[in-house]
């Protein structure tokens, strides 16, 4: 299997059960309450982990005692977090309220993100595959300017999830994106086929994914041979927390593997329905 690093963000996520939302100055009782360890990179890197990856994870985390649930779970499912810089603060924090299939999410952030420098540290030689979360543009240019420059063959991901300023001058660097169906509306698109035309004449030199929720995935090759993958819900919906991140998770691992995209689609497409199926991200695989 692949030693893949994934570069983003690890939050405390602290995860409300609601029987329905509350409307404006209504006290309700929560069913459940549950603080975890959450963040896009983060979780997938714990479910390419149970992928049996070998998985590191880099970002900034927070010197103080709160970091512990973070720094427990990445210690459970055998994810290497030791290249993360440290810095005083608070960790970034989401209080997430969900009903079902609905979720509403408050995030604080204390922290600044990951800078070039803090990347130049980390010892690109062992990776097989480097996966980033599409954010600070101006510092995620520096990290992928270093990785073309000094490990050009290595293959990058970028999961282009919401709009950042000045995130179109990282596009050319990836050899695959991984985008959003926000991040294709943002972009003026509410088809999934015109949204990737658009993006591959942008981007000629990476396959192109984009995700687009009860309607499966969708994804065009640089070769430009097109698939797409139908969404696998489970029976009942349950916990759509992280489910993009296992989807993103699925895809890479299963490329990383040398499966081709259609394949790579309905792997990572099973694995997001499978997620909503069950509460948090333990015990997750591509089996069954």
């Amino acid at each position: 299997m692949a030693h893949i690093l994934l570069v983003g963000t690890a939050t405390l996520d602290i995860v409300y059960s609601l029987d329905r939302y509350p409307s404006e100055d209504e006290e309700v009782r929560a069913r459940g309450l549950r603080v975890c360890r959450g963040g896009n990179a983060a979780n997938s890197a714990v479910v390419l982990s149970q992928l049996g990856h070998r998985c590191s994870f880099a970002g900034v985390l927070a010197d103080t005692a709160e970091t512990a649930v973070i720094e427990q779970d990445f210690v459970r499912h055998g994810v290497d977090f030791s290249s993360c810089a440290r810095l005083p603060g608070r960790p970034p924090t989401s209080s997430i309220y969900l009903t079902g299939a609905g979720r509403t999410i408050v995030h604080y952030r204390d922290l600044p993100e990951l800078t070039g420098k803090q990347f130049a540290r980390i010892d690109l030689a062992p990776l097989d595959w480097i996966h980033f979360e599409g954010r600070n543009a101006t510092e995620l240019l520096k990290m992928l300017e270093r990785v073309r420059t000094e490990r050009p063959e290595l293959p990058i991901s970028l999961e282009l999830e919401k709009p950042r300023e000045g995130i179109e001058a990282v596009y050319e660097m990836a050899s695959l994106l991984i985008c959003s169906r926000g991040y294709a509306r943002h972009c003026g698109y509410d088809n999934p086929a015109d949204f990737l035309a658009w993006l591959r004449r942008r981007v000629p030199q990476a396959d192109l994914v984009v995700a687009w929720g009860e309607a499966g995935a969708y994804g065009l090759e640089r070769q430009g041979e097109a698939s797409h993958s139908p969404a696998f819900p489970p029976r009942h919906i349950i916990d759509t927390l992280g489910a993009g991140d296992a989807f993103n998770a699925g895809l890479i691992g299963s490329l990383a593997r040398g499966l081709g995209l259609p394949e790579a689609l309905r792997t990572a497409c099973a694995l997001a329905g499978k997620k909503c199926g069950m509460v948090g991200l333990e015990s997750l695989s591509d089996d069954g």
